[in-house]
């Protein structure tokens, strides 16, 4: 893995590209956020933002999505895929909460400490570490370094970690990543690895970390940069719910 040193010239040199804020206000919805992290599984921040806006649109509230059938529900996220499972995941999720809690309101979340979150949410089938830190760093204002699949590939090809999960990702990043940075390198990752360190055909040769970067094909794909994409796919779906 990378030395302090280095790790703080890449979060530098990323952060310089795209600017990503640190720090996001807490918030009283976090059933929304729980379940917009929910959507963004296996697909596009853009089409879990339809399947989301789908959803408030449809339900007042979360107890009508609840008594919705399981169809209909899917029928409300199929733009973000994997709807059936979802929807079930979704409303099994609410069951569970309505009848351990009496109603659909988390803000009692705010005064326990992270790990006791995560002991309480990973209860529920589907809800995962990933969507779990979202929450944590979206909807409670706390340092957590979310990695999904995108940003688990990114750290591992760049050399910050050394893992062949992202869960593993996860635990690294977040003992290496000083607090003060881990909202806004996330999001600044998330960007680079859309636009630039893309998983097919990255465009190594206008990479800014291409010094630091452990990429054993770097240098082949460096040659290969001749074409660079005009529009930026910077859409980060917490910052519009």
């Amino acid at each position: 893995m990378k030395s302090k040193e280095t790790l703080l010239k890449i979060i530098d040199a990323l952060h310089k590209l795209y600017g990503s804020q640190g720090s996001y206000p807490k918030r009283d919805d976090l059933l929304d956020l729980l379940i917009a992290a929910k959507l963004t599984q296996n697909t596009t921040d853009k089409s879990a933002y339809i399947a989301f806006e789908n959803l408030k649109k449809k339900y007042q509230n979360w107890n009508e999505a609840l008594e919705a059938s399981h169809k209909e529900l899917a029928d409300e996220i199929r733009v973000c895929g994997l709807a059936n499972t979802k929807a079930k995941e979704i409303q099994e999720m609410l069951r569970q909460m309505k009848e351990k809690y009496g109603n659909f309101n988390l803000s009692f979340l705010h005064k326990m400490k992270d790990d006791e979150i995560y002991r309480e949410l990973l209860q529920y089938r589907g809800f995962g570490v990933k969507i779990i830190s979202c929450l944590l760093t979206f909807g409670l204002n706390r340092p957590s370094f979310v990695v999904d699949r995108h940003v688990h590939r990114v750290l591992n090809r760049i050399g910050i970690t050394k893992a062949n999960t992202p869960d593993k990702t996860f635990e690294q990043a977040n003992k290496i990543i000083p607090d003060k940075y881990k909202v806004s390198f996330h999001a600044d990752v998330i960007k680079f690895g859309r636009n630039i360190c893309r998983a097919q055909n990255p465009l190594c040769g206008i990479c800014p970390v291409y010094r630091y970067c452990e990429f054993e094909l770097k240098k082949f794909f460096k040659e290969k940069t001749f074409n660079v994409p005009g529009t930026e796919n910077n859409f980060i779906i917490f910052e519009h719910i």
